[in-house]
């Protein structure tokens, strides 16, 4: 690695850090703010504040904005050094301005390793303490309110419930029905069932069972038993941010159960899975855009290149929610809506790149 390679990355990572601080901590200020009411309320011990909260709360800020950090740290630091001349200089040296890019390049790839680490392993964890304080500090109690729930526990197996009591880990009116093909062969009916913690197991009560063969029908009312099914309490908890705390391999296995259910909400976690697939393309993506703006000398100053970077990066982040929203609605393909910013602002770069004299 050459000298000048060692200096731009130094110098870009550098100023990433040093953007990332000052934009976190800004927020971090506005948040305490906006909860710091919630928190005297609720009595909140200072000490779960300020590490079961807010040192969680600063590396989720990191990475939820770290493309648009990388973006402003790039134009920061280039339309600096393109307004000492020293990019001129660099050019008229000899060294191509893909040369000059690629050790921005590289900086951008170190950080988009640790934000693909980060989102997909470190971080959820991180969100797991983050969001129980928040449900017991900040959030009112949650009450499951939903009536008549479907759900599908097994191949072939349907589960409905006319209520549920997350408080007592109580369900009302429950029924089990095993439908092969279009005909139902077994239908269970459950007045209650109630879950059992020390056994991990439903106890269902006052008990019909119905068996059906293609010639007679069957009765039964068995005693008060208890069972294993596909079915558990956290599945009528509070989902408030549920998707942030899964792990990669966590969140598909939980996609996988939606699926297996027929669940309704699978788009959130979809978008959650190809964002953090996403994020790291587009921390290479807008970097490569901030130099392009930002090398040439503007006789307009460098704050008139550091304004035109933050209206791209507002301009990609409005393009992001705007392709989220769609995909959340369910209107277009998710992992199109989700890298529909990627490919657009990859096309816009390359039309900048050709732009720039050689």
């Amino acid at each position: 690695m050459k000298i000048l390679d060692r200096y731009l990355i130094k110098n870009f990572l550098i100023t990433y850090f040093f953007v990332a601080f000052v934009i976190v901590l800004i927020i971090c200020m506005i948040d305490y703010t906006e909860k710091v009411d919630d928190f005297l309320e609720k009595k909140a011990p200072i000490n779960e504040v300020l590490v079961d909260y807010y040192l969680n709360l600063i590396p989720y800020w990191i990475n939820y904005i770290s493309p648009l950090m990388v973006f402003i740290a790039t134009v920061f630091f280039t339309s600096r050094i393109a307004a000492r001349t020293e990019i001129v200089a660099m050019l008229s040296s000899g060294i191509s301005f893909g040369r000059i890019l690629l050790p921005y390049l590289v900086g951008a790839t170190i950080l988009g390793g640790v934000t693909f680490l980060q989102v997909g392993w470190i971080l959820p964890k991180a969100n797991k303490i983050r969001n129980t304080f928040e449900k017991t500090y900040v959030k009112n109690e949650f009450t499951f309110s939903g009536r008549n729930v479907h759900i599908t526990i097994a191949p072939d197996v349907y589960a409905y419930l006319e209520s549920y009591n997350n408080a007592t880990k109580t369900g009302n009116k429950f029924t089990m029905e095993t439908i092969k093909g279009n005909q139902l062969t077994q239908k269970l009916s459950a007045d209650k069932i109630v879950w059992q913690p020390k056994k991990q197991k439903w106890t269902l009560q006052n008990i019909q069972v119905r068996t059906i063969d293609s010639l007679s029908e069957k009765l039964s009312y068995p005693k008060d038993i208890d069972t294993t099914i596909n079915l558990f309490p956290k599945d009528f908890e509070s989902n408030y941010n549920l998707y942030e705390t899964f792990t990669l391999p966590e969140l598909n296995a939980y996609i996988d159960l939606l699926k297996s259910r027929g669940a309704d909400g699978l788009e959130v976690y979809l978008i959650e899975k190809y964002v953090r697939f996403t994020q790291p393309f587009a921390i290479l993506i807008l970097t490569s855009i901030g130099v392009i703006v930002s090398a040439r000398k503007s006789r307009r100053g460098v704050g008139w290149q550091i304004a035109l970077g933050f209206m791209l990066a507002f301009i990609y982040i409005l393009f992001f929610l705007l392709s989220k929203g769609v995909a959340e609605a369910g209107t277009v393909s998710t992992l199109f809506a989700v890298w529909l910013p990627n490919m657009v602002f990859s096309f816009i770069g390359l039309l900048l790149y050709k732009t720039l004299p050689r």
